[in-house]
C-alpha cells in the first residue's frame, strides 16, 4: 500500500534533497582550483553524483513521492529546477555546513569526508524505506557514497601521517566540527517520516556512530557543542553564507531565466 504523501514527508525529503544540492555545488567551485588535476577532476564527478542524488530527491518532492509523475504533479526539468533554484531563503532546509565556504584545501577535504561519512549514514536509514522511490534512489546513492568515501579516506591515509599535514587538517576538523554536528539537527517531518516508514530512525541516533568514525579517522577526540543546533532551528534559519552561495548558483540561469539548464 503507498504511503500518503504529507507535508510532513515533503519537509523531510526536501532537506536531504537541499543538503545534497548545495554540497554537490561545494564541490564543484573546487574545479580548476584544486591543487592539482586529479582532484579537480574528483571533486568534479564527486559534485555531479551529489546534484544527481539531489535531483532524484526532488523529483520525488515534485511527484509528491512519485518521481515519474505517473500518479501525481507532473515531474520535468523545469519543475526540478524550480525546486532547485525558485524559493526564498526560508523555504530552504540545508544544514549549515554545506552553506558556508571553505577557507582552503583543507578544509574542503575535511568537509568532504565529514559528509559523505554522514550522507552514508543517512542513505543507509532509508535503504529499506516503505517509499519506494526513496529506498530506489538510495540503491544508487549508497553505491556512489562508497566511492566518494573512499576517496577522502585515500587522500586522508596519505597526509594524516605528516606531521605538519596532519596538524593542519586536524585544526581544519576543530573549525568545522561545530558546524558539521548541525547535520544532525532533527529536521521538520522526521517524526512523521519515521512513524510513515519513510526512515528507520532519527538520524541523530547515528551521531554517536559518526563521532566514533570521526575519532578514528582523526586520531583525536573531537570537540562538540550544541551551537548548530541551536543556531538551526531545526534547519529553519539559513546561515550568513546562503544568499551569497545561492546568488552564485543562480549566475548562469540568470543569463537567460526561461532556459532550462
Amino acid at each position: 500500500m503507498p504511503i500518503p504523501w504529507t507535508p510532513a514527508i515533503r519537509e523531510f525529503v526536501l532537506a536531504f534533497a537541499d543538503d545534497e544540492h548545495l554540497m554537490g555545488q561545494q564541490h564543484t567551485e573546487w574545479i580548476g582550483v584544486a591543487p592539482f588535476l586529479e582532484e579537480d577532476l574528483a571533486f568534479c564527478s564527486i559534485g555531479q553524483d551529489e546534484l544527481g542524488h539531489a535531483a532524484s530527491l526532488s523529483a520525488i518532492v515534485i511527484g509528491e513521492g512519485d518521481p515519474t509523475g505517473a500518479s501525481g504533479p507532473s515531474v520535468d526539468n523545469r519543475a526540478i529546477d524550480s525546486v532547485a533554484f525558485d524559493r526564498n531563503p526560508g523555504r530552504w532546509r540545508s544544514c549549515n555546513l554545506v552553506e558556508m565556504p571553505t577557507q582552503d584545501w583543507a578544509h574542503a577535504l575535511v568537509r568532504h569526508w565529514l559528509y559523505d561519512s554522514a550522507e552514508q549514514l543517512r542513505w543507509e536509514l532509508i535503504s529499506e524505506s516503505k517509499l519506494a522511490s526513496l529506498a530506489e534512489a538510495a540503491v544508487r546513492a549508497e553505491r556512489e557514497e562508497w566511492f566518494h568515501r573512499r576517496h577522502a579516506d585515500g587522500l586522508l591515509d596519505i597526509l594524516m601521517p605528516d606531521p605538519t599535514a596532519g596538524d593542519v587538517l586536524r585544526s581544519a576538523l576543530a573549525d568545522l566540527m561545530p558546524v558539521a554536528v548541525g547535520m544532525f539537527d532533527p529536521v521538520i517531518g522526521e517524526a512523521a517520516a519515521i512513524e510513515a516508514g519513510v526512515t528507520a530512525a532519527p538520524f541523530d541516533s547515528r551521531l554517536p556512530l559518526w563521532i566514533d568514525l570521526v575519532r578514528d579517522r582523526f586520531d583525536i577526540d573531537p570537540v562538540l557543542d550544541d551551537r548548530a543546533a541551536s543556531i538551526q532551528q531545526h534547519r529553519t534559519v539559513r546561515s550568513e553564507h546562503f544568499e551569497n552561495l545561492l546568488s552564485r548558483m543562480c549566475e548562469v540561469l540568470d543569463l537567460d531565466p526561461a532556459a532550462i539548464w
